[in-house]
Order: C-alpha cells, then structure tokens, then sequence
C-alpha cells in the first residue's frame, strides 16, 4: 500500500507514468519483496539479496539504479521524522532516485563475471573445506600417535595424503579402530575437495583470460585477476578510483576535529576485496623495488608500517581501477563486434 502511493506520488518525475521498485534492506530475504511493474527501478541490495530481482527487472528491459544506503540514510535523517522504516526507505529511495538518476551507476546485465565470482566463492569454499579436514585429521592423529608427524608425511603433500588414505593404528583397541577410520574417510573427503578446488581454478584461469591485462601489477596471477573481475563486474560500476578504493574499504576516512586533521581506518566496505588488495601490497612489499622504495618513502614522512601499507594499498586501488577501464573497453568492443 505505502509502496504504491511513494510510487504514485515520485514515479511520475522520473519518467512520465513509469514507477520505482525499491528494494529496502533485508525485506528480499525475508520474503517480502517490495516490486511492481516498473519502468524504472531502485535497489539498495543490487549485488547482494536484491541481485535476482535487480537482474529481472534489467533483463525486462527496465533501468535499474544502484542506491548506496549510505546515501538514503543521509536523506532519512534529515527527514521531518528521522525514523527507521521499510516505509521511510522506500520514499528516501524515490526521492533519490528522482533527483540523482542521472548520475546514480546504472545496473548492467551479468556477464562473464558473475561466472567469475561464482567460481572463485565455490574454490575458496573448496580449500576452506580442505583446511577444516586437515585439522581434524590432526586432531585424530595426535590422538592416536603424539609422534605421528615422524612417520607420516606432510598434511599437505600428496604423499601424505595418501598415506593418509591406507592409514592403520598402531594398536588394536576398539577405539583406535574407530579413530582410524575417521582419518580415511576424512583423507577421502580431503582428496575431493582438493581435487574439486584445482578444477575450479582451472576454469577460472582460462574464464578470466579475457582479464589478463590485470596481471600486468606485480602480485596478481590468473586467479587473483578472476577474483577482482568477479568483484568489480558486470561493466564500470566506479566512475573513479576514489570510488573503488571507498568500495573496498582502502580510503582512510576524516576524523578531523578542532583544527586538526587526522584520518583513521576505514573498517567497511568489500572485505574480499580488501584482502585482495592486502595479499597484493604483501607480495610488492616483498617483490617489487618501487613498492619498497614507496613504502620507505611512506615511513620516512612519520608513518607507521601499518599507515604506509595502507597507502600502498590506496595507491594499488588506483592502479588497479586504470586496468580495469581497458578490460571493460576491451569488452564492449568485443559485445559491440558480436551485435555487429
């Protein structure tokens, strides 16, 4: 009801008799999708809960707007009542929408890079899976030998594992039996998902060829590339580095006060990219002279190693934001040449 009447009242301004679709918080999940028959659409969970329906709308033929929540909080609070509603989400939407649609990034259809994303949560569940079964397998094994770690190969090597596979305890009780057996049937769950997550990233490398130029900043591979694709897709999502590095949670944030200015840690954004960009600045601390002579740079105007890794991090944003342009550009042209 109050959807309908936000929609009566704003949808008019954005295109003549077309209405907004505002999908408000965790309402998706919860069942209760707010939706209609829009020309126009609004989501606030476009790459999260409200992807499947922010796809629909996109493949009915309809534009859909990316609304960051942080944007319709600012406008809820400076509301005559500054309260927390699915009610007050959805006009704060709207009324977004109306004035800033031109310049709000626009919901692109997925492409290749969902399949990227897909694969590469399906291989890091793989090799999470993996390390969870060799702890418990090192759980057992000190049970039933302290010393196991003489006699038994590395957990991590393929003669371990097998080893692992035919393994028999060393003595006769019922219970060392049982615990034996655990151990092979866990060194055969270890084999698939260790097998499982070498075929996934076989199929992520050759998915993200089309990526590859990424690999031109020192510490990204095929795999780290596939991974960032299937964060930043489908299109440019970011019109400027400044917004990727916010998105991933590498742009320090003002804590300024009384003259004195001051930054400190930004703890939100996409943690898996942050950590992307973290594994990377590692590597470059360790591999790459510029990245080194960066950070020297950093420490002697008074940073701390921490601060100056968080430039570093900053600065590989920037870097990999100006890649990310030319793969993007690559791709419409291919799109453009295949409609052609």
């Amino acid at each position: 009801m109050w959807l309908s009447r936000w929609t009566k009242q704003v949808g008019r301004s954005v295109s003549g008799r077309a209405k907004i679709a505002a999908l408000v918080g965790t309402t998706f999940s919860a069942g209760r999708c707010l939706s209609g028959l829009p020309a126009s659409g609004a989501s606030r969970t476009a790459w999260g809960y409200g992807r499947g329906l922010a796809q629909h709308l996109v493949a009915s033929g309809e534009a859909v707007y990316d609304v960051n929540p942080r944007w319709t909080a600012l406008r809820r609070r400076s509301a005559r009542r500054p309260e927390k509603t699915d009610r007050l989400d959805a006009r704060a939407v709207a009324l977004f929408v109306r004035q800033e649609s031109p310049s709000l990034p626009q919901v692109q259809a997925d492409d290749e890079t969902a399949v990227l994303d897909l694969l590469t949560a399906e291989r890091n569940s793989a090799l999470i899976e993996a390390t969870r079964l060799r702890n418990q397998i090192h759980a057992l094994l000190l049970q039933l030998d302290p010393q196991y770690k003489a006699r038994v190969p590395t957990l991590k090597s393929r003669a371990g594992l097998a080893v692992l596979e035919s393994y028999t305890c060393p003595d006769n009780t019922s219970l060392s039996i049982a615990r034996a057996a655990a151990v092979r049937r866990l060194a055969q769950r270890l084999r698939l998902a260790l097998g499982q997550a070498a075929e996934l990233a076989v199929q992520i490398k050759e998915a993200a060829a089309r990526f590859s130029s990424l690999t031109e900043l020192c510490g990204i591979n095929l795999l780290t590339a596939g991974a960032i694709a299937g964060i930043l897709g489908p299109g440019r999502r970011f019109e400027t580095d400044a917004q990727l590095a916010y998105y991933a949670g590498a742009a320090p944030l003002e804590a300024s006060s009384a003259g004195i200015v001051r930054h400190r840690l930004n703890r939100g954004g996409n943690r898996r990219l942050n950590a992307i960009l973290y594994r990377i600045a590692l590597t470059q601390a360790h591999h790459s002279e510029e990245a080194r002579t960066y950070l020297d740079r950093k420490t002697s105007e008074g940073k701390s190693k921490r601060e100056a890794m968080r430039a570093l991090k900053r600065y590989i944003a920037r870097a990999i934001w100006r890649l990310w342009q030319g793969c993007c550009t690559v791709g419409f042209t291919r799109q453009d040449a295949l409609v052609a």
